[in-house]
């Protein structure tokens, strides 16, 4: 593979010390040929010269105020054309990758009919226990939601395949295909962006592959009740009915405010489950 192929492409804002364990972290990938570009999106932390000091050999982009993820996002890929990279990769600033994780999102990226690879994601902080191992999202109900969540990681979250949608946490995609499909929409306030962007992946004719041999972990908390605050929730409420009105999920539309309660209750009974059984386990340590 010749080199400058790959992009990797980490989103900052007011997050220098995540920012560097993320980059001290890809600075051990086993792969010959990324180029890592930090966007700093307006941050008032001095992210900027911290990263630039100590990796130097990061590029790095600097945005004049905060653009939220999907502009910030597209405008890292903008400072990228021309340049010959035909796959770009999408991280979290606030992960730490795997030795090995961006190989298999190459490899599942050479079959044609994949448009999108998608890593297995784990809590940095429970590091055993899942936060995304493929996306659900029926229609019928408006559900749009990460398979695993909050679970022990075992040998049925580690099955590749086609799933429903990607993380915008991590994702890798052809430089061609992103550009084709005009990038994230920007008209998303937060979240649902990489719903979005798969849903219109799948709409072109291809898939997104769950590749589990690729794992990376994201800081937050698999304990805290604050996954569910309620202007978290509200922002996501927000985004999943623009997501159903866009993709033409009539039912699910109608449905997902009389569920919304019901799931709300649910994830509550599993953060309080997974709570439970971490402080088992460290008790019995």
């Amino acid at each position: 593979m010749t080199e400058n192929r790959i992009a990797v492409i980490v989103l900052n804002w007011n997050g220098a010390q995540d920012t560097l364990a993320c980059l001290a972290s890809l600075s051990k990938v086993r792969h010959p040929a990324f180029t890592t570009l930090v966007v700093d999106n307006g941050s008032s932390d001095g992210s900027a010269a911290i990263v630039r000091r100590a990796y130097p050999e990061a590029e790095l982009i600097e945005l004049p105020e905060n653009l939220g993820f999907a502009k910030g996002c597209n405008a890292g890929f903008a400072a990228l054309r021309g340049r010959g990279f035909d796959m770009v990769v999408f991280l979290n600033n606030d992960t730490i990758v795997d030795a090995g994780f961006l190989e298999p999102l190459v490899a599942a990226l050479r079959d044609p009919w994949n448009g999108i690879a998608v890593p297995k994601i784990l809590y940095m902080d429970d590091p055993g226990r899942i936060w995304y191992a493929g996306g659900v999202v029926d229609p019928g109900t408006g559900t749009i939601a990460h398979r695993g969540i909050r679970m022990p990681d075992g040998p049925r979250f580690s099955v590749p395949g086609p799933t429903r949608y990607a993380t915008g946490c991590c994702l890798c995609m052809r430089s061609a295909d992103f550009e084709s499909l005009g990038g994230f929409d920007e008209g998303f306030e937060m979240y649902g962006e990489d719903v979005d962007l798969s849903l219109r992946v799948r709409e072109s004719g291809k898939v997104v592959r769950y590749e589990p041999a690729s794992r990376i972990w994201h800081r937050v908390s698999a304990s805290a009740g604050g996954e569910l605050s309620l202007g978290k929730q509200l922002r996501k409420g927000r985004a999943a009915l623009r997501i159903m009105r866009r993709h033409r999920m009539w039912q699910g539309l109608l449905l997902y405010p009389l569920l919304l309660p019901f799931r709300s209750a649910g994830s509550l009974l599993k953060i309080a489950f997974s709570r439970r059984m971490r402080e088992r386990r460290e008790d019995a340590a």
